[in-house]
């Protein structure tokens, strides 16, 4: 049997552009007047048929999402820089090695630290190499290599779900949905936290079902990295950063370019601290930029995608569709089926990136229509993306993690699904109070 093979990225934004460019043809146009009391009616209005526009709609995009294609560049070559010194790493195993072989205190220590480092700055490729770190370190315990998955890929993919200060899904985000960066941080926050404990509990109710003999090999269980002292202070840097960075989004009122700067002068200072010559310093920040450049390309093609819809004024027709086909269902209702929608398109689009800049500027209005608030539609998003994350096919960070742990995919999902489907409900459940309650920035 020949096996499918799911087109590239961009391929599936091209594909998605003709498509909008063929519906100018045929939908009926119109678009939303604001009255003097703010209220909205909907009026049709010709439609404009999109041609050769579908390449110019490229470039629009490009310039529409300037700021966040910045924003995506300038992180990205500062956590490079931050993890070219090796800080986060050697932090990371002398905490694994400190807390030596008391089974439950290093499974849910470990798990927790994972987790807050998926919603601190959205750990996910690097959690492959921790994956073949912590992986013999719990099989020398006793348990099996799922363990260490659940420990390291599962937890920091629970963090990464329902992160507060993830620049690369909820800066995204909310920078598209022209929302206060990091805004809505308290909720998110205790979010976290219950499915971090939940996340904890499990862990230690597979260690109890799993446990077996641990194997006397002292060389299964590795060796622990030696902290330097400018890698001490560099963790310091980092941990002043997050402590700026809450500071500003919640009192001094900042915004991308003050947040991408603070990444900025995060990276220089800790490749400073790190000994770096100017020049190394310049390298790895571009080094950085050049592996996040196909997220950052992602959002200016994706783009293009709402410019063509707009251009072709038929935009406004699809969220009156959109809100008709709901009309009487509530905003849960609605809430709900943006839940579902980015649950689905994560097994194409793994990529939370692209995902936010083909899914936000349709949810964003979207959510305003149906009377959901446009947090709780990032929220949805958030979850949406990471909790699938964990079984589908096309997301490369989950086949490389499997392959370090030597655990077969048909394997895996046996194990995963069940817990997938109860992060996905734990998820809806944590949306409700969204859609039902009064909640600050909510």
């Amino acid at each position: 049997m020949r096996k499918v093979k799911i087109p590239n990225t961009y391929v599936i934004i091209a594909i998605i552009i003709v498509i909008c460019a063929v519906a100018t043809w045929f939908v009926p146009g119109g678009r939303y007047v604001a009255a003097d009391d703010g209220t909205l009616s909907y009026e049709s209005v010709d439609s404009v048929p999109q041609t050769w526009q579908v390449f110019s709609a490229v470039y629009h995009g490009f310039v529409k999402q300037a700021g966040i294609i910045v924003f995506i560049l300038v992180v990205g070559g500062a956590f490079w820089l931050l993890n070219a010194t090796g800080a986060v790493s050697a932090g990371i195993s002398r905490f694994i090695g400190k807390v030596g072989k008391r089974d439950y205190l290093v499974l849910v220590s470990v798990t927790v630290l994972f987790s807050l480092a998926g919603a601190v700055f959205g750990m996910s490729e690097e959690t492959i190499p921790f994956v073949g770190i912590v992986v013999p370190l719990v099989v020398s315990m006793g348990y099996d290599a799922v363990m260490g998955m659940l420990v390291v890929y599962v937890a920091a993919n629970v963090g990464f779900s329902s992160a507060f200060l993830n620049p690369f899904t909820v800066g995204i985000a909310q920078g598209m949905a022209d929302i206060p960066l990091f805004s809505g941080m308290e909720y998110r926050i205790l979010c976290w936290a219950l499915l971090t404990v939940l996340m904890c509990v499990f862990v230690v109710i597979y260690a109890r079902r799993s446990k077996r003999k641990p194997e006397s090999a002292a060389s299964a269980v590795p060796q622990e990295t030696p902290l330097t002292r400018r890698q001490a202070w560099i963790l310091i840097v980092l941990l002043a950063t997050v402590i700026m960075l809450i500071v500003g989004v919640t009192c001094l009122e900042w915004y991308m370019p003050e947040i991408t700067g603070l990444f900025l002068m995060m990276g220089i200072v800790c490749g400073i601290i790190a000994g770096f010559p100017a020049n190394r310093i310049a390298e790895e920040l571009i080094a950085g930029a050049k592996d996040i450049l196909s997220a950052a390309l992602v959002v200016g093609f994706a783009s293009g995608i709402i410019v063509i819809l707009q251009d072709g004024h038929i935009v406004d027709s699809i969220l009156h569709s959109m809100q008709d086909s709901l009309e009487g269902t509530g905003p849960l209702a609605s809430l709900s089926a943006m839940y579902g929608i980015q649950a689905v398109i994560n097994f194409i689009i793994p990529s939370a990136t692209a995902k936010a800049a083909i899914t936000i500027p349709i949810m964003a209005p979207f959510a305003d229509l149906v009377g959901v608030s446009r947090q709780a539609m990032v929220l949805a998003f958030q979850f949406g993306d990471g909790f699938t994350n964990m079984i589908t096919p096309t997301s490369g960070v989950l086949i490389a993690a499997l392959a370090m742990a030597r655990i077969p995919y048909a394997e895996w999902v046996k194990k995963a699904w069940k817990w997938v489907l109860v992060l996905l409900a734990l998820g809806f459940i944590l949306l409700l109070p969204t859609a039902l309650f009064s909640i600050p920035e909510f």
